[in-house]
């Protein structure tokens, strides 16, 4: 993790003086304070990755001499199948177009998103799957 907060510090600091620049050239300020807004992002993540680094154990990133296996692991738990996702992507995909189409579309889209998240999140308290 200390590798990752130095990154984003110095990210933060590029992104500081590129704000800068680009603000002091351009004198618009529309561009500008997204630069600025990213600024504030990176040194929050960066500030928070460094001062976490400092309360948790040495990661085998942090190592020099580590292997990729060293880190290796379970990463979680992952459905064996579902369709909740293609609900919710076809459901998107019409919320969309409901932008670009016309609002009507949405009362299409709106059932079919409610569904896929419904069933995403109660997935595993019903049926084949309940125990898992």
């Amino acid at each position: 993790m200390k590798i990752q907060g130095k990154m984003f510090i110095w990210l933060s600091v590029f992104v500081l003086a590129m704000a800068i620049v680009y603000g002091v050239w351009s004198k618009e300020p529309v561009g500008t304070t997204a630069l600025f807004l990213a600024f504030g992002l990176c040194i929050m993540i960066g500030y928070y990755l460094a001062f976490t680094a400092r309360r948790v154990d040495a990661m085998a990133q942090d190592n020099k001499e580590a292997d990729v296996a060293d880190e290796a692991g379970e990463v979680g738990f992952f459905a064996p199948h579902s369709w909740q996702p293609l609900s919710l992507a076809v459901g998107g995909a019409l919320a969309f177009l409901a932008i670009a189409m016309g609002w009507w579309i949405l009362y299409f889209s709106a059932p079919l998103i409610l569904v896929g998240i419904w069933g995403w999140v109660f997935e595993f308290y019903r049926g084949e799957n309940q125990n898992q």
